[in-house]
């Protein structure tokens, strides 16, 4: 927050410096990434865009550099964070489609923090106005990525973000907790087995990489099926009930700004090209947007990412043996965990390293339950 009032004294309290250089920073990586993002476009208009995003977080950067300058702390030499470097590498492999909702989310969370330390600013304290001004113009990138994004409703209350890289990080995720904790269950019920662990933890792969795959098959075809339905009956009604479904669509363009004349006009002519119609109505009433996976895709890509999480506390039982491959498989377990956690980051906007520990915290507890209950389970039977 920047400067607020005391509730017990009703003082002025000192402004937060380390908020305005945190969004400094936030600022200073937006433009970093808006730069990435255009010069990985292929499309010239979008590419302009991009760039001239970047332009304006640009001089939100002034804004929270001329605060901190005033408070007595300058800015540093600008170096993107360990996350915005991350989304730039990320953003440089898999392209705009990638990169391009991750800034979408950052928006919006951009939107939501600065309404935030608008409305717990002191009023006439430095940060509160710059805050509501910002928090506006955040808005107006959020919609503007929306737009190129062909998603509709305002992104700052969204939640959802990934695709094939989240996919590929919770599956991961998932195999490598999984299976780490059942390994650990083992070793402290077979009093170090080593036919024992390597039976199990392959055991445990197969079945948490073919659950996770399955699941995600199931869940992406559902949700395809329900799409399918909606888009079907939708079609239907375009060729049954034209004159209907006309005025919903002039509704709809009222609602975003559109004098009822010129949104009445507009909806005559889209209806006269009966599949423009039903592209137009798939994407404004029934909020669809272009189905870029398939079913058979979401599940292999979770089902892979898994097994490849689960793996890492088997293997050093197949390379070595004893208290080796035990403290081989904790050690890759316990790292593995950390770098997941900070992958999850991409998806969070949580610091990578706060994320990162946070994993690694887990995956200590999972162990250290596993092995405990795998012992007390060993000793019943």
């Amino acid at each position: 927050m920047a400067t607020t009032l005391d509730p017990q004294r009703g003082a002025k309290a000192d402004p937060d410096v380390h908020a305005f250089e945190h969004h400094w920073q936030d600022e200073a990586d937006a433009a970093y990434l808006y730069r990435i993002l255009s010069a990985s476009e292929p499309d010239a208009k979008k590419k302009d865009i991009y760039a001239r995003l970047a332009d304006v977080e640009d001089r939100h950067v002034v804004v929270w550099g001329n605060l901190m300058e005033q408070h007595g702390r300058p800015p540093r030499s600008f170096r993107p964070s360990t996350r915005a470097r991350m989304l730039a590498r990320l953003g440089r492999m898999f392209g705009p489609g990638f990169l391009l909702p991750m800034l979408l989310e950052e928006e919006g969370r951009e939107v939501k923090a600065y309404l935030d330390m608008h409305r717990a600013t002191a009023t006439g304290a430095p940060g509160g106005g710059e805050a509501l001004t910002l928090a506006k113009e955040s808005a107006d990138h959020a919609m503007t990525l929306a737009g190129i994004a062909g998603k509709s409703g305002e992104p700052w209350h969204r939640t959802e973000s990934g695709g094939f890289l989240r996919n590929v990080v919770y599956g991961f995720n998932d195999g490598l907790t999984a299976n780490f904790g059942l390994v650990a269950g083992v070793i402290g019920a077979s009093a170090l087995s080593q036919h024992a662990v390597i039976v199990a933890g392959v055991a445990g792969l197969i079945a948490d990489s073919l659950s996770m795959g399955s699941s995600g098959y199931l869940a992406a075809k559902s949700e395809r099926e329900v799409y399918d339905y909606e888009i079907a009956m939708e079609r239907d009604e375009v060729a049954l009930m034209p004159e209907i479904e006309r005025d919903e669509l002039a509704l709809i363009y009222e609602t975003k700004g559109m004098d009822q004349a010129a949104a009445h006009a507009l909806a005559t002519e889209v209806m006269a090209n009966p599949e423009r119609m039903l592209e137009e109505q798939v994407q404004e009433e029934l909020k669809i947007g272009e189905q870029t996976t398939t079913p058979f895709r979401e599940g292999w890509v979770t089902g892979l990412a898994t097994a490849f999480g689960a793996v890492i506390p088997v293997l050093p039982f197949l390379l070595a043996k004893g208290v080796t491959a035990i403290v081989l498989s904790f050690g890759f377990s316990m790292l593995s965990h950390f770098f997941v956690g900070a992958a999850r980051s991409v998806f969070t906007g949580r610091s990578v390293f706060r994320s990162g520990l946070d994993m690694f915290v887990v995956g200590l507890g999972v162990a250290i339950v596993g092995y405990f209950v795998g012992g007390w389970v060993g000793h019943l039977f």
